[in-house]
């Protein structure tokens, strides 16, 4: 199968480095849990006037290549690809990309190799990528056309409201699982 899954989330830990950069660099300011996040985009539950703050954090150099790997992810990936899987990084830089663009794929060669950098996606619009899976974060993923793949969530909290569909844990325990089920749906 062909496997695409999204790097900020799934795969790096945007969230809680995102928490640890904003509680060093503001300590007096109050922030929100992951635990309490409802919203996709951080700066959404925050007041409008953090919003140039919080951009600030993830547009800083280094950011993007500094953040932890999600646990369990790196050996998820790499048993997919051992199991005979077409992997892709499937990501959507930021717009503000002069950090990140660069920042994602030294990540990727940094804690996947850089065999996997030459399989890097990087569209604002997922829809118009093929594939068979889509593992990602975001509660809806929307563009041009209907997907040819099944979104599957990287389980957070502001997604736990979307119902009906499948779910990876936010330590890819249960990820072979939900593979093997989508496979044989589909060979059935």
């Amino acid at each position: 199968m062909l496997i695409l899954v999204d790097q900020d989330g799934p795969l790096a830990n945007f969230e809680e480095d995102f928490l640890k950069e904003w509680r060093l660099q503001f300590p007096d300011f109050n922030y929100i849990p992951l635990e309490e996040r409802t919203t996709f985009y951080v700066q959404e539950q925050h007041p409008a006037y953090f919003k140039h703050i919080i951009k600030g954090i993830f547009k800083a150099p280094e950011f993007f290549l500094n953040l932890p790997p999600v646990e369990g992810a790196v050996e998820a990936i790499a048993q997919m690809i051992d199991m005979g899987h077409e992997v892709k990084i499937c990501t959507s830089p930021l717009s503000a990309y002069e950090n990140c663009i660069l920042e994602k794929y030294q990540w990727i060669e940094e804690h996947l190799g850089r065999e996997l950098t030459k399989h890097i996606i990087l569209t604002k619009d997922k829809t118009l990528v093929r594939g068979d899976v889509l593992i990602d974060d975001k509660p809806e993923i929307e563009g041009t056309l209907t997907p040819t793949w099944e979104h599957v969530l990287f389980d957070c909290p502001f997604n736990r409201e979307v119902p009906n569909k499948k779910r990876i844990s936010n330590k890819w325990d249960n990820w072979l699982e939900v593979i093997n089920e989508i496979e044989e749906n589909k060979n059935s």
